[in-house]
């Protein structure tokens, strides 16, 4: 019987888990759909963003270090684009 009590605990606790890593993954992909779209600020608040989840374990540091590295060449480019 202990095994089946420790299976539905550990399942629980993997639930948990998946709710706080889909929260802060939705939270990137509204992050990242408010840079594509060009609004204020954005790029500032995906970096925050990006900062929060990797230090929650959420994602990997190296990606979002990868991310924001290419979020932040596209704006170099965008600006590129509109100064020529």
């Amino acid at each position: 019987m202990a095994k089946i009590e420790s299976a539905k605990k550990a399942h629980r606790g993997s639930e948990k888990k998946k709710l706080y890593n889909l929260f802060w993954k939705k939270r990137i992909k509204a992050a990242q759909k408010s840079f594509v779209e060009g609004e204020k600020e954005s790029l500032v608040n995906l970096q925050s963003v990006l900062d929060k989840a990797a230090n929650n374990k959420v994602i990997h540091k190296n990606k979002a270090a990868r991310l924001k590295s290419h979020f932040a060449k596209e704006l170099f480019a965008k600006k590129l684009a509109i100064q020529k």
